[in-house]
């Protein structure tokens, strides 16, 4: 199971989820023999549950400013149908595969996207991809990503 509680790559894969992000799909992965013969959670015995929920919650213990904002990254999961979810789990991967460079200029994006309209995302969104390397860094340069509340989360494990 991945509880992914830094969702700052599933959210930026949403906000990218058109064009060019979404004509990167990879074909779809087939359960491994292994999780197929996993039971459901209710079937789970209580040391598997454990195993799977002890990250989340050391997590939740040891950063309590962080709480709030993973108690909403929980929410909005929630809510997202299943394709978000798909959709979500390829940007946080793809996000786990950048070299920081590029995680920095992932992050500058979805700051500056954060509070835009889906037609201005669009705009910037197409104005990026006919930027020269050397216009995104100067980009990047002047939109910094802003400052998260607390420090970030530990990646999620593979």
């Amino acid at each position: 199971m991945k509880i992914r509680t830094a969702m700052l790559p599933a959210l930026l894969a949403l906000l990218l989820a058109s064009g060019a992000a979404s004509a990167q799909s990879s074909p779809s992965s087939s359960p491994t023999p292994a999780a197929a013969t996993l039971p459901d959670w209710d079937k789970l015995t209580p040391q598997q549950r454990e195993t799977l929920i002890a990250p989340l919650r050391d997590r939740w213990n040891s950063d309590p400013q962080a709480r709030e904002r993973m108690l909403e990254h929980g929410r909005r999961w929630q809510n997202m149908t299943p394709q978000q979810r798909e959709q979500a789990r390829k940007g946080a991967r793809r996000f786990e595969d950048m070299n920081p460079e590029q995680r920095e200029r992932a992050k500058a994006l979805f700051s500056q996207m954060r509070d835009m309209t889906p037609e201005q995302r669009e705009q910037l969104r197409e104005k990026w991809q006919k930027m020269t390397p050397e216009q995104r860094k100067a980009w990047m340069d002047q939109h910094p990503p802003r400052e998260r509340h607390g420090p970030p989360l530990p990646p999620p494990e593979r």
